[in-house]
């Protein structure tokens, strides 16, 4: 254990039930109760055995199970012996954890094949590409050493898996069949002399959408605002979304942007990054022409704060969300809750569970919608990036399912 964990065991029992009392906010409606002493023993237990190293041996092997919890089997970072972050495959039972990378460093990002359950991800400076048991391992790329600046190669594989989308000097497109790699769109750069060069646009992919047509990309500037767009990988062109006027930008905040399922367009959500609320609105972007439909804006002093959208199979559209007045003096979040909806955000908004999701740090939805799993801190002031594992019914007479101590960017695998 750290030393700096040993110290910290002294204040952390009252910080946890500090920050699990405010789950009951007096702002909630249907009369949500405090913890319980044991409530916050098990959060400090929880958060104790997220800090400690991983033991986990590495698998060759996909265990059956006759009883299967999740769809798919569910990947995450976590940390090893070494407290370096690694990537971990819970089995579908929802019990099974298997580590699958055993870097001596950081795994900062990755993703998976959802054909072959191979894995991408960044490491070291390197883009590295292993098999689905971990084995054969390969170095797609290589970085520039430099232990002040890190490699954002930001790996996604398309829904066939045959090709490998990151980010390395602009936006590449990896063949899984032949492993040729194309730069596809260049970095733009300026030169301002000395040898320095600032960034006019950069690209970054995000997600492919769900029929393999269309591919969603973040794009960096240097003196304007942060944005999305839609590169079409048949005519190499890019779709922005229509400029708005008034200092908000999509889609970087609460959870990202989010395809349909249909793939006509992406859901985010649009803030900006210098408040002292946090709040935002939901945007609808049109995949084809970049039209924006903006909902829940602030209107009559009232902030709203959605987080995770997840616009569903069944056509209505699921998301945490909060609400608040400008006067209220609440500078922390407001209550989360659990809601769904018409895919305009607002119209048949429904609560589907009681608890309050103030502490999530980041949620995977079911492919159906029929669960979410939120990674949830132990506190406000508890910086990891991630938390406990829980699976939520979005039918509220199911209860919660704890899966694992500690995770962070997860993702479902085949």
């Amino acid at each position: 254990m750290k030393k700096y964990v040993k110290g910290f065991i002294a204040f952390l029992v009252l910080a946890v039930a500090v920050a699990v009392g405010a789950c009951a906010s007096p702002i909630r409606t249907n009369g949500a109760q405090p913890a319980s002493v044991n409530q916050v023993e098990t959060a400090v237990a929880m958060t104790l055995q997220s800090l400690s190293p991983e033991t986990t041996t590495i698998s060759t092997s996909v265990p059956e199970s006759s009883t299967n919890l999740l769809p798919h089997s569910l990947y995450f970072l976590a940390n090893d012996s070494q407290a370096n972050s690694q990537i971990y495959r819970l089995e579908r039972d929802g019990k099974t954890k298997t580590q699958l990378t055993l870097e001596p460093v950081k795994v900062w990002d990755y993703d998976v094949s959802p054909v072959d359950g191979s894995i991408a991800y960044e490491a070291n400076h390197q883009l590295v590409l292993i098999n689905a048991d971990g084995s054969n391992r390969r170095v797609l790329v290589e970085g520039i050493p430099n232990p002040d600046v890190r490699e954002f190669y930001s790996p996604v594989f398309s829904p066939d898996g045959q090709t490998l989308a990151y980010a390395h000097k602009g936006l590449n497109l990896y063949s899984i069949s032949t492993g040729l790699s194309s730069l596809v769109i260049e970095d733009q750069f300026e030169e301002v002399g000395n040898g320095q060069q600032l960034p006019i646009e950069t690209y970054s992919p995000e997600h492919y959408s769900p029929d393999g047509t269309k591919l969603l990309l973040a794009l960096g500037h240097w003196e304007v605002l942060p944005s999305h767009a839609v590169y079409d990988p048949g005519t190499n062109a890019l779709v922005r979304y229509s400029e708005v006027q008034d200092y908000i930008y999509c889609c970087s905040f609460h959870g990202g942007p989010v395809w349909s399922s249909d793939s006509s367009s992406f859901y985010g959500v649009a803030s900006v990054h210098d408040t002292a609320y946090r709040s935002g609105e939901l945007w609808k972007i049109d995949a084809e022409n970049g039209s924006v439909t903006r909902m829940l804006k602030m209107g009559d002093g009232t902030f709203y704060l959605p987080f995770e959208p997840y616009p569903a199979p069944d056509g209505q559209l699921y998301y945490f969300f909060g609400t608040y007045h400008v006067d209220s003096g609440f500078f922390d979040p407001p209550v989360l809750e659990l809601v769904r909806s018409a895919p305009d955000g607002v119209t048949d908004r429904t609560v589907l569970r009681d608890e309050n999701f103030v502490l999530i740090e980041e949620a995977l939805w079911a492919p159906d919608a029929s669960f979410v799993i939120a990674a949830m801190s132990v506190g406000r002031d508890w910086d990891l990036e991630g938390g406990v594992l829980e699976l939520y019914y979005t039918d509220g007479q199911k209860g919660k399912v704890w899966l694992a101590p500690f995770g962070q960017q997860m993702k479902w695998g085949p």
